[in-house]
Protein backbone atom coordinates (compact mmCIF):
# COMPACT_ATOMS: atom_id res chain seq x y z
CA UNK A 1 0.00 0.00 0.00
CA UNK A 2 1.38 3.38 -1.47
CA UNK A 3 1.78 5.91 1.74
CA UNK A 4 0.01 9.04 0.85
CA UNK A 5 1.25 10.96 4.35
CA UNK A 6 4.15 13.41 4.39
CA UNK A 7 6.52 12.68 7.21
CA UNK A 8 7.21 15.96 8.72
CA UNK A 9 11.13 15.23 9.53
CA UNK A 10 13.89 15.17 7.05
CA UNK A 11 15.55 11.84 8.57
CA UNK A 12 14.87 8.20 8.82
CA UNK A 13 12.07 7.11 11.25
CA UNK A 14 14.28 5.42 13.65
CA UNK A 15 16.76 7.92 13.97
CA UNK A 16 13.69 10.55 14.50
CA UNK A 17 12.84 8.13 16.72
CA UNK A 18 15.69 7.73 18.72
CA UNK A 19 16.52 11.74 18.85
CA UNK A 20 13.25 12.35 20.21
CA UNK A 21 13.63 9.41 22.83
CA UNK A 22 17.11 11.24 23.48
CA UNK A 23 15.58 14.65 24.17
CA UNK A 24 12.75 13.63 26.26
CA UNK A 25 15.47 11.26 28.41
CA UNK A 26 17.23 14.90 28.82
CA UNK A 27 13.95 16.65 30.07
CA UNK A 28 13.74 13.63 32.76
CA UNK A 29 16.69 13.93 33.91
CA UNK A 30 16.47 18.28 34.42
CA UNK A 31 12.61 17.85 35.45
CA UNK A 32 12.88 19.42 38.47
CA UNK A 33 13.93 22.78 36.46
CA UNK A 34 11.52 22.53 34.00
CA UNK A 35 8.63 21.42 35.81
CA UNK A 36 8.95 24.55 38.23
CA UNK A 37 8.53 26.56 34.66
CA UNK A 38 5.69 24.41 32.97
CA UNK A 39 3.34 22.61 35.52
CA UNK A 40 1.53 20.82 32.68
CA UNK A 41 4.91 18.74 32.40
CA UNK A 42 4.62 17.46 35.93
CA UNK A 43 5.02 13.81 36.29
CA UNK A 44 4.52 11.31 34.62
CA UNK A 45 4.02 13.66 31.71
CA UNK A 46 7.48 12.95 30.34
CA UNK A 47 7.65 9.40 31.73
CA UNK A 48 4.79 8.52 29.87
CA UNK A 49 5.91 10.32 26.30
CA UNK A 50 9.08 8.30 26.64
CA UNK A 51 7.27 5.06 27.12
CA UNK A 52 5.07 5.77 24.15
CA UNK A 53 8.12 6.83 21.82
CA UNK A 54 9.42 3.05 23.01
CA UNK A 55 6.09 1.30 22.43
CA UNK A 56 5.91 3.15 18.85
CA UNK A 57 9.22 2.15 17.61
CA UNK A 58 8.00 -1.87 19.07
CA UNK A 59 4.82 -1.41 17.05
CA UNK A 60 5.79 0.01 13.72
CA UNK A 61 10.04 -0.86 13.26
CA UNK A 62 10.29 -4.09 15.61
CA UNK A 63 11.57 -4.80 19.18
CA UNK A 64 15.08 -4.91 17.95
CA UNK A 65 14.82 -1.48 16.84
CA UNK A 66 13.03 -0.29 19.91
CA UNK A 67 16.26 -2.09 22.12
CA UNK A 68 18.76 -0.46 19.90
CA UNK A 69 17.30 2.92 20.10
CA UNK A 70 17.00 2.72 24.34
CA UNK A 71 20.88 1.47 23.59
CA UNK A 72 21.98 4.09 21.10
CA UNK A 73 20.06 6.62 23.38
CA UNK A 74 22.17 6.19 25.99
CA UNK A 75 25.36 5.40 24.65
CA UNK A 76 27.18 8.66 24.59
CA UNK A 77 25.09 10.31 27.54
CA UNK A 78 25.78 7.31 30.40
CA UNK A 79 29.74 7.93 29.47
CA UNK A 80 29.74 12.16 29.28
CA UNK A 81 30.35 12.93 32.58
CA UNK A 82 32.72 10.48 32.93
CA UNK A 83 34.52 11.02 29.78
CA UNK A 84 34.80 14.67 30.19
CA UNK A 85 36.31 14.30 34.19
CA UNK A 86 38.82 11.83 33.01
CA UNK A 87 39.77 14.09 30.04
CA UNK A 88 40.34 16.99 32.49
CA UNK A 89 42.39 15.09 35.11
CA UNK A 90 44.66 13.95 32.09
CA UNK A 91 45.14 17.24 30.16
CA UNK A 92 46.22 19.10 33.48
CA UNK A 93 48.80 16.34 34.02
CA UNK A 94 49.86 16.86 30.26
CA UNK A 95 50.31 20.67 31.27
CA UNK A 96 51.93 20.32 33.66
CA UNK A 97 54.53 17.22 33.35
CA UNK A 98 55.51 18.79 29.90
CA UNK A 99 55.31 22.47 30.85
CA UNK A 100 59.14 22.65 30.54
CA UNK A 101 58.71 21.11 27.06
CA UNK A 102 56.41 23.23 25.52
CA UNK A 103 56.66 21.85 21.97
CA UNK A 104 56.17 18.43 22.68
CA UNK A 105 53.49 19.39 25.05
CA UNK A 106 51.65 21.47 22.54
CA UNK A 107 51.99 18.05 20.49
CA UNK A 108 50.69 15.49 22.69
CA UNK A 109 47.63 17.67 23.23
CA UNK A 110 47.29 18.36 19.65
CA UNK A 111 48.13 14.62 18.26
CA UNK A 112 45.62 13.62 21.23
CA UNK A 113 42.94 15.62 20.04
CA UNK A 114 42.54 18.43 23.15
CA UNK A 115 43.23 21.33 21.02
CA UNK A 116 40.61 20.78 18.79
CA UNK A 117 37.96 19.22 20.93
CA UNK A 118 38.27 19.74 24.25
CA UNK A 119 36.93 22.96 24.85
CA UNK A 120 33.75 22.12 22.67
CA UNK A 121 33.32 18.80 24.26
CA UNK A 122 33.06 20.72 27.44
CA UNK A 123 30.18 22.45 26.66
CA UNK A 124 28.17 19.43 25.99
CA UNK A 125 28.93 19.17 22.47
CA UNK A 126 28.83 15.60 21.96
CA UNK A 127 30.14 14.79 18.64
CA UNK A 128 33.11 17.16 19.78
CA UNK A 129 33.42 14.20 22.54
CA UNK A 130 33.02 11.58 20.16
CA UNK A 131 35.78 12.91 18.12
CA UNK A 132 38.29 13.79 20.69
CA UNK A 133 37.98 10.05 22.13
CA UNK A 134 38.78 8.15 18.75
CA UNK A 135 41.39 10.76 18.12
CA UNK A 136 42.93 10.02 21.48
CA UNK A 137 42.72 6.28 20.79
CA UNK A 138 43.74 6.29 17.31
CA UNK A 139 46.87 8.43 18.27
CA UNK A 140 47.94 7.13 21.58
CA UNK A 141 51.24 4.90 19.96
CA UNK A 142 52.54 2.67 22.90
CA UNK A 143 55.90 4.29 23.12
CA UNK A 144 53.88 8.32 24.16
CA UNK A 145 51.86 5.91 26.19
CA UNK A 146 54.95 4.70 28.41
CA UNK A 147 56.01 8.70 27.56
CA UNK A 148 53.27 9.57 29.70
CA UNK A 149 52.65 7.58 32.61
CA UNK A 150 57.03 7.51 33.43
CA UNK A 151 55.69 11.22 33.87
CA UNK A 152 53.37 10.78 36.63
CA UNK A 153 49.74 10.03 34.85
CA UNK A 154 48.36 7.02 35.80
CA UNK A 155 47.59 4.19 33.38
CA UNK A 156 44.12 3.66 34.71
CA UNK A 157 43.39 7.50 33.14
CA UNK A 158 44.48 6.24 30.01
CA UNK A 159 42.91 3.00 30.05
CA UNK A 160 38.95 4.77 30.80
CA UNK A 161 39.46 6.72 28.25
CA UNK A 162 40.36 4.37 25.75
CA UNK A 163 37.65 2.46 27.11
CA UNK A 164 35.12 5.15 26.77
CA UNK A 165 36.09 4.88 22.59
CA UNK A 166 35.34 1.50 22.60
CA UNK A 167 31.98 1.47 24.26
CA UNK A 168 30.94 4.13 21.81
CA UNK A 169 32.38 1.50 19.01
CA UNK A 170 30.77 -1.32 20.05
CA UNK A 171 27.51 1.24 19.92
CA UNK A 172 28.12 2.24 16.89
CA UNK A 173 27.75 -1.50 15.63
CA UNK A 174 24.63 -1.54 17.03
CA UNK A 175 23.23 1.58 15.22
CA UNK A 176 24.02 -0.20 11.50
CA UNK A 177 20.56 -1.80 11.90
CA UNK A 178 19.39 1.66 11.88
CA UNK A 179 20.18 2.47 8.06
CA UNK A 180 16.24 0.70 7.42
CA UNK A 181 13.90 -1.82 8.65
CA UNK A 182 12.40 -5.06 7.81
CA UNK A 183 8.61 -3.97 8.71
CA UNK A 184 6.61 -2.87 6.25
CA UNK A 185 5.66 1.78 6.79
CA UNK A 186 2.19 2.63 6.59
CA UNK A 187 0.52 5.61 6.65
CA UNK A 188 -0.80 4.81 9.96
CA UNK A 189 3.35 4.14 11.50
CA UNK A 190 3.77 7.52 9.40
CA UNK A 191 0.79 9.60 11.07
CA UNK A 192 1.96 8.00 14.53
CA UNK A 193 5.97 9.17 14.13
CA UNK A 194 4.79 12.75 13.17
CA UNK A 195 2.66 13.03 16.16
CA UNK A 196 5.75 12.25 18.65
CA UNK A 197 7.94 14.50 16.34
CA UNK A 198 5.53 16.99 16.81
CA UNK A 199 5.03 16.86 20.34
CA UNK A 200 8.56 16.29 21.02
CA UNK A 201 9.82 19.63 19.33
CA UNK A 202 7.57 21.38 21.38
CA UNK A 203 8.91 20.25 24.04
CA UNK A 204 12.99 20.84 23.35
CA UNK A 205 11.81 24.27 21.57
CA UNK A 206 10.14 25.66 24.87
CA UNK A 207 13.05 23.76 27.00
CA UNK A 208 15.41 25.34 24.80
CA UNK A 209 14.13 28.53 25.38
CA UNK A 210 14.29 27.90 29.42
CA UNK A 211 18.02 27.39 28.93
CA UNK A 212 19.30 30.42 26.91
CA UNK A 213 21.35 31.24 29.45
CA UNK A 214 22.93 27.85 29.37
CA UNK A 215 24.19 26.63 26.03
CA UNK A 216 25.72 23.23 26.87
CA UNK A 217 21.76 22.48 28.28
CA UNK A 218 20.31 24.23 25.67
CA UNK A 219 22.50 21.57 22.96
CA UNK A 220 20.60 18.87 25.23
CA UNK A 221 17.10 20.30 23.43
CA UNK A 222 18.16 20.71 19.68
CA UNK A 223 17.18 17.79 17.45
CA UNK A 224 19.49 19.06 14.87
CA UNK A 225 22.41 18.89 17.54
CA UNK A 226 21.04 15.64 18.29
CA UNK A 227 20.49 14.49 15.32
CA UNK A 228 24.42 14.96 14.26
CA UNK A 229 25.55 13.62 17.42
CA UNK A 230 23.78 10.11 15.86
CA UNK A 231 25.26 10.19 12.68
CA UNK A 232 28.71 11.16 14.01
CA UNK A 233 28.62 7.88 15.97
CA UNK A 234 27.64 6.04 12.80
CA UNK A 235 31.15 7.13 11.12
Amino acid sequence: MAITIARKYNTKDVEMLTATATIIQNAINNKTFLQSKRTIWADPFLDDLKTKIETTTDKYLGKDAAKQMRDATQAVMGIQTLALADLSEFKVQIQQDFKNIPIQKTEILTNLGFTKYHTMAKTGDQEALVNLLFQFKTNLTPTLNTEIITKGTAQNTIDNIIGYANTLKTANITQETFKGSHKEITDEAIKAFNEIYDQVISIATISSNFYKTEKTKQQQFSFAKVIANLNNQKK
